[in-house]
């Protein structure tokens, strides 16, 4: 079974609450598809599978962008760390002139392609690992980035140093322990409704912030 047919088999076409415009192929559970993902790749203990839901980062940084299609149009805008695409696939409805996600997951590349192709848009996949690399966009929106200490710290400099070179870049932090907290500027919040197979409440505040160059 391909990358496409797997993600395909073990999720349903379904809509964020936030972002209900967009549909997506979304697991409805946690642990089903963490253990199908294991069994396919033939591997254990391996990190969840972020691809197969919209974290409340990812649906409000497509909220953000479908509510003002000028924050994207004729922009280049990097999803970054962008799981099934939610992000990458609002900035391409809204007219982005070229729409790239960056991801190290092969099953989340297929999810964004099935999610891309749902929609009838076309994404353009960044290979590798792009941290470090140089910056070829307008716009970057990283969507719940900041969850793990060796995270942040491998990105945020990499993020700030974007932002210092003249791109926008948008992080949303749904009050993660290490979301930085300085050098931002937060320009939306949003309540966005959550699953209990996901947080420990049914609501979850996020911020959308700038990082300051």
């Amino acid at each position: 079974m391909n990358p496409e047919a797997f993600v395909a088999a073990h999720t349903v076409v379904a809509r964020a609450p936030l972002v209900p415009e967009i549909p997506l192929h979304l697991a409805t559970e946690i642990t089903p598809i963490w253990q199908a993902t294991e069994a396919w790749l033939g591997e254990a203990g391996i990190e969840p599978p972020f691809w197969a839901f919209a974290w409340p980062g990812s649906q409000a940084l497509a909220r953000w962008v479908l509510d003002d299609p000028s924050r994207v149009a004729g922009l280049r805008v990097l999803d970054f760390a962008a799981g099934g695409g939610l992000a990458a696939i609002a900035a391409a409805l809204s007219g982005a002139a070229l729409v790239e996600v960056a991801e190290i997951d092969p099953l989340a590349h297929a999810a964004t392609r099935l999610n891309a192709r749902l929609n009838g848009v076309a994404v353009t996949e960044a290979p590798g690992d792009v941290v470090g690399g140089p910056g070829r966009w307008d716009l970057i929106l990283a969507g719940d980035v900041c969850y793990e200490a060796p995270m942040t710290r491998h990105i945020l400099p990499w993020l700030r140093g974007l932002a210092a070179a003249g791109a926008a870049v948008v992080v949303a932090d749904p009050g993660r322990a290490y979301a930085p907290r300085d050098g931002l500027e937060t320009i939306a919040r949003y309540r966005v409704p959550v699953t209990r197979e996901l947080e420990d409440r049914d609501e979850q505040e996020v911020l959308l912030q700038r990082l300051r160059p």
